[in-house]
């Protein structure tokens, strides 16, 4: 792996970018309603659902992209999306565009998720593959954490109240391309200048060729069809769609429950709300590897699912500061719902892996869902009630902690026996 240190850092590099980009739809929320006056929640949330549902769309493609032009073409074009995408709204700032520019981001964003998990595989060593996931997930959520920060700080900088001339080559450049009533729009500036630095090292880097394994394949129409049939994989399916329902409702409306009901600055207190739920969740994988060692899967997901609806209950109902405390204490709870689900549903299988591997993947698609439900209730009735629909997403999660009957369970050792080499 020593030999391939420059090409990890690059592709840890490539994780942090997607993240950066990707997580950040929480704290612009309010501003999107604000600049384009618009009139329900329902219209912001049409914003994730863009992203998510083109995530959704490009997933199984990408995979034959990869089987047809290679590694380095995808990586590339992957990177030439999202580019677009973020120049396109940069330039020319309306809501249709912002939706289109959603789209077309979450199309390049799928093409990369799908070539980086092999290839990462591949330049790190098969022996090394569960720490190098760890460490992308690490990455993953320091760019996630971050985001938020630089978003209060370029909103901070360009303030049109407050904002001169003379602050420094970059913000004075970014204060020259962004309009005065929408410095939010500087962020996307930001976006395409990351994306242009990675395109160049896609452009000039050589990769090596993936060889995939056999749980990493799709499979034959047949192994489709088969699981298909099997009810604990829509069953699993919706496990996947409840927890990213869950995450997306959770981390896009807590900075607007936080305006709305307790009177928080969206664009300082509210985005650190935000930063620390990407950050707390970030905390919690790390702890999440120490617990699945000592307690079994389903347990820890039974505990996390009852601790996730105490502290739910307790943001939407408490004082402000329960609610700015309990709504990023939610990304630590949730933490280790997704590869406990994932995990759960795999084993479970005798056989068709890969093609199980896919159909759960693309419950991707409950960052579309969630969102959509929880600003359409919002609509009708209130954004508490919209987000008290969360519940019944975490509910299910944590049903299948007492459903589940893997054929393989996570291996535990006894606390003391933690750190013992073997």
């Amino acid at each position: 792996m020593r030999k391939n240190l420059g090409m990890l850092a690059l592709i840890m590099a490539f994780w942090f970018t997607i993240s950066f980009i990707t997580n950040i739809l929480g704290p612009l929320i309010p501003d999107i309603i604000h600049n384009f006056n618009l009139s329900d929640l329902a219209m912001a949330g049409f914003i994730p659902t863009s992203f998510f549902l083109a995530y959704a769309i490009m997933s199984i493609p990408a995979g034959l992209l990869i089987d047809r032009f290679g590694e380095k073409p995808v990586l590339f074009g992957g990177f030439l999306m999202p580019f677009i995408g973020t120049i396109l709204f940069a330039c020319m700032h309306t809501y249709p565009m912002l939706l289109a520019s959603s789209f077309i981001i979450g199309l390049g964003m799928a093409m990369l998720q799908t070539v980086l998990n092999p290839l990462q595989r591949t330049v790190g060593g098969e022996e090394n593959y569960a720490f190098i996931a760890e460490l992308a997930q690490f990455m993953f959520g320091i760019a996630s954490f971050l985001s938020p920060l630089v978003y209060t700080y370029l909103i901070r900088e360009l303030d049109p109240a407050t904002y001169t001339a003379g602050k420094g080559f970059f913000i004075d450049l970014l204060a020259d391309v962004t309009p005065r009533e929408m410095p939010w729009v500087s962020l996307y500036w930001v976006f395409t200048i990351l994306l242009l630095v990675m395109l160049i090292a896609v452009g000039v880097s050589r990769f090596p060729k993936i060889e995939l394994k056999e749980d990493e394949k799709s499979g034959s129409k047949d192994s489709y069809l088969a699981l298909f049939k099997q009810k604990y994989v829509w069953l699993f399916f919706l496990g996947i769609f409840c927890y990213v329902s869950t995450e997306q409702g959770t981390s896009i409306f807590m900075s607007t429950f936080l305006e709305q009901y307790h009177g928080v600055n969206p664009q300082t207190d509210g985005a650190q709300a935000v930063s620390y739920f990407w950050g707390l969740m970030t905390a919690g994988c790390l702890v999440g590897m120490i617990l699945l060692k000592l307690i079994d899967s389903k347990r820890l997901l039974q505990i996390s699912g009852i601790l996730t609806i105490i502290l739910l209950l307790s943001a939407l109902f408490g004082s402000k500061e329960v609610s700015m405390l309990a709504f990023p204490a939610v990304g630590f709870s949730i933490s280790m719902m997704y590869s406990i689900v994932f995990s759960l549903a795999l084993n479970s299988a005798s056989q068709h892996h890969g093609s199980f591997a896919g159909i759960l993947c693309s419950a991707i698609v409950g960052g579309a869902g969630g969102p959509m439900i929880v600003s359409t209730l919002a609509d009708a009735t209130s954004l508490r009630t919209g987000m008290l629909f969360i519940l019944v997403f975490v509910g299910y999660i944590t049903f299948i902690g007492f459903w589940a009957r893997p054929l393989i369970n996570n291996k535990t050792v006894r606390p003391k026996d933690l750190f013992k080499q073997r």
